[in-house]
């Protein structure tokens, strides 16, 4: 079933409008101005994705609110790759696509080839990171079999690190190249409980 959207909030909304204008190519089709319950006020403003999805982000004004985090990964501990929003590339030329609008906007890009699809990574101007997935073959009947006993397996296997490429920006940014995820594979020799 398709999502309608999913909502984060903002730390800077005008830098949120201008890489999910901009550097994403999404179109800003909403803008919601309430009041919030504790006496403040917010804007939520909606991004056609394509499809019928949308991405949306809160422009909060309250003082309850103050001093937010507006990453969810970091702030909670965790590494950036962890919690992250993934849209749909229908191909590898759309993939490209995306990849290239992002090194033209001065992004070092993360592309990583996991075997089954193709990836490219950024982090948007909250810390969020976000990806571009395309889909290279359909799931295996093997894979969907294996799905649930690895999930409830206690010490599964690894899968196979993939080719990993990081694509340079293509022009310069004022405050200098915006830098890649960075995701470091497992080492084989690691302990593991």
């Amino acid at each position: 079933m398709p999502f309608n959207h999913v909502a984060y909030a903002a730390s800077d909304i005008e830098a949120t409008h201008d890489f999910y204008t901009r550097v994403m190519g999404f179109r800003l089709v909403k803008t919601n101005v309430t009041p919030t319950p504790t006496g403040g006020w917010s804007r939520h403003v909606f991004y056609d994705t394509g499809n019928g999805e949308m991405i949306a982000f809160w422009d909060l004004h309250d003082r309850d609110m103050a001093g937010f985090k507006a990453d969810h990964a970091r702030s909670l501990g965790l590494p950036v790759w962890v919690n992250h929003v993934a849209f749909d590339a229908p191909d590898r030329a759309a993939l490209d696509a995306h990849r290239l609008r992002w090194q033209e906007n001065g992004i070092e890009v993360l592309e990583i080839d996991h075997e089954w699809c193709i990836s490219i990574y950024a982090l948007d101007p909250n810390g969020i990171m976000v990806e571009f997935c395309w889909l290279t073959r359909p799931f295996e009947a093997k894979e969907i079999d294996e799905a649930i006993p690895l999930l409830h397996e206690a010490r599964p296997r690894f899968d196979e690190v993939g080719h990993v490429t990081v694509h340079p920006p293509l022009r310069a940014t004022p405050d200098g190249p915006l830098r890649s995820v960075t995701i470091a594979p497992p080492e084989a020799a690691e302990a593991r409980p």
